[in-house]
């Protein structure tokens, strides 16, 4: 894959950042965030079929829940075991693989008898998933050019824009032609295999494969104490809680509330759920060039807390409204993953891969712990209370108080 030209420097490690004098590889950020489009857009299709399999499988909203914590759980156990193994023996094909286990969850799914079969599906796609994500993050960084922020929402943008595609597709194609028809969506998985096979030879041709001690992280953080890190990242991990268990009841249940609430079709839900996704995929574009440019804990700050007054407002709207309130949250709300993981990977220099699996993982972990106990919540009391108490989710922001300055600090370590 030819990418821009980059000033002569040594070959790095594969958990050093790039030497300041490189360009960022815009073709090598274009193609991840397209797998990544492909690779999420998949997963959208399942959450945005659950009315179908709901009614096919005569299923509870415990059993619905169930599904998504199947596929998330996997990928959340995986991701970390993943990105720590990468950290230290770089499998550049690997992220071609990992598609192939969303290409079996996939077609498994299409032709699944029972609900024991729908799940073992989830299990794959989510095991796909958990190979997915920490190395094409780790790629993401190693095109960046020192641009770590835009890189990561290049990357993130596109499975964004990927799951915003997901009910769209659902509606027009598997909603009307069932079950089976998901197997069309194979086709897909193929194309993305083929390029993250390409990516796989860039990132082969690096040389970062070596096994190396890693380099000095030209942009990491450094010098903070163990402690401190150690609190910070529990910080941080708290705010990806608040956040993901509020995606969660949009994901998964967002189309449910719709229908009960405003007697919506399934069609007219899913296209209300595009509008949120895709204003998701607009405020994740923004959150990382804004982090590098004002600081990320500024952009964490505002994303997280700044999203609860419209949150609190979401219950109490009427059908416009809920409109344009779930487009204004998905804004907000989608711009602090990429600062938010930024911030952890000059954190701890060096774990580039551990980082981004902790964080993937556990952002797969709690959406589908979300989904389940919201689920159940749903199944004891109703839909429409279940948005009364995720309204509050996001007040948990206040602990953003706490994040250290990373930015201010990095610069006294340098001028001392």
């Amino acid at each position: 894959m030819s990418t821009a030209q980059t000033s002569p420097v040594a070959s790095p490690s594969i958990n050093s950042d790039p030497a300041p004098q490189q360009t960022t590889k815009f073709r090598v950020l274009g193609a991840i965030s397209f797998a990544h489009f492909l690779n999420d857009m998949i997963q959208s299709l399942i959450l945005s079929i659950y009315p179908m399999l709901k009614g096919n499988f005569n299923l509870s909203f415990t059993q619905i829940g169930l599904i998504t914590l199947t596929y998330q759980m996997t990928a959340s156990i995986l991701q970390p075991v993943v990105g720590s193994y990468t950290d230290k023996h770089p499998k550049p094909y690997s992220l071609a693989l990992g598609m192939g286990f969303t290409l079996i969850g996939l077609l498994l799914m299409s032709i699944a008898p029972s609900y024991g079969v729908l799940l073992i599906a989830a299990a794959l796609v989510g095991t796909g998933s958990s190979i997915f994500h920490p190395e094409s993050s780790r790629v993401a960084r190693m095109a960046s050019g020192g641009q770590h922020g835009l890189a990561q929402s290049i990357f993130q943008v596109g499975g964004n824009a990927g799951s915003a595609m997901g009910p769209l597709l659902a509606a027009w194609i598997i909603i009307p032609h069932g079950q089976p028809s998901i197997a069309w969506f194979s086709l897909a998985a193929l194309l993305a295999i083929a390029v993250l096979w390409r990516i796989g030879n860039w990132y082969k041709h690096q040389g970062r494969v070596a096994k190396k001690k890693p380099a000095k992280d030209h942009h990491a953080y450094v010098g903070l104490p163990r402690n401190k890190v150690i609190f910070t990242v529990g910080i941080l991990l708290l705010l990806i809680f608040s956040k993901y268990f509020y995606m969660a009841s949009i994901s998964s249940y967002f189309t449910f509330y719709l229908i009960s609430k405003f007697h919506l079709s399934v069609q007219s839900a899913q296209i209300h759920l595009f509008v949120f996704l895709f204003a998701v995929a607009a405020g994740t574009i923004m959150g990382g060039p804004i982090g590098d440019r004002v600081g990320r804990k500024i952009v964490i700050w505002v994303s997280i807390l700044g999203v609860a007054p419209f949150t609190l407002m979401l219950p109490y709207a009427n059908l416009f409204w809920t409109g344009v309130l779930t487009a204004v949250i998905g804004v907000i709300l989608a711009s602090a993953f990429s600062a938010i993981l930024v911030y952890a990977q000059e954190l701890v220099p060096g774990k580039v891969g551990t980082v981004s699996g902790l964080f993937f993982g556990f952002a797969f972990g709690m959406g589908g712990i979300g989904a389940a106990a919201l689920g159940k919540l749903a199944d004891v009391t109703d839909i429409n209370f279940v948005y009364h108490v995720c309204s509050f989710l996001p007040l948990i922001g206040l602990l953003a108080a706490f994040l250290p300055d990373i930015e201010s600090h990095r610069r006294k370590v340098a001028t001392s």
